[in-house]
């Protein structure tokens, strides 16, 4: 018998390490489109593909650079709902210099969902305002 919640906790592990590796078709292969994110500034951006999204990330990394980033760590991971198919996680994350100094650290809520056998996320609500993410002054995603 499967668990979802392991399961769904293990694409995030993945998703996470492509991350921090700048890898955006790791990324990619553990997501499912399209692929959803509400902003800090309360404004959904959409990505309907993995190439829009893996695009995305290639604008993203030289921003992330500028700001001082080296990697994100997950500082804490709960599933707070799940089912069969769609797992919910609140997590506690930081993004961090090379030191490994804090220099944001937020709350984000993650939704993976089962689809065709594979666990994938979906979609994303945080409390990110870093530089990084290229948010114009009215809160719509740049990148």
């Amino acid at each position: 018998m499967s668990d979802p919640v392991s399961e769904a906790e293990a694409a995030f592990e993945r998703w996470h390490e492509a991350f921090n590796a700048r890898d955006s078709a790791g990324m990619v292969a553990e997501m499912h489109f399209p692929h959803v994110r509400l902003t800090a500034a309360n404004r959904f951006h959409e990505w309907p593909t993995a190439e829009e999204f893996a695009a995305s990330q290639d604008a993203l990394t030289p921003n992330l650079r500028a700001e001082g980033w080296h990697h994100t760590t997950n500082l804490s991971i709960e599933a707070i709902q799940s089912g069969p198919d769609k797992v919910h996680f609140a997590l506690r994350e930081s993004r961090r210099r090379e030191d490994d100094t804090e220099y944001e650290g937020f709350d984000t809520f993650w939704i993976f969902t089962k689809q065709d056998g594979r666990w994938g996320l979906q979609f994303r609500s945080s409390f990110l305002s870093t530089p990084a993410q290229g948010l114009a002054p009215d809160g719509t995603a740049a990148v």
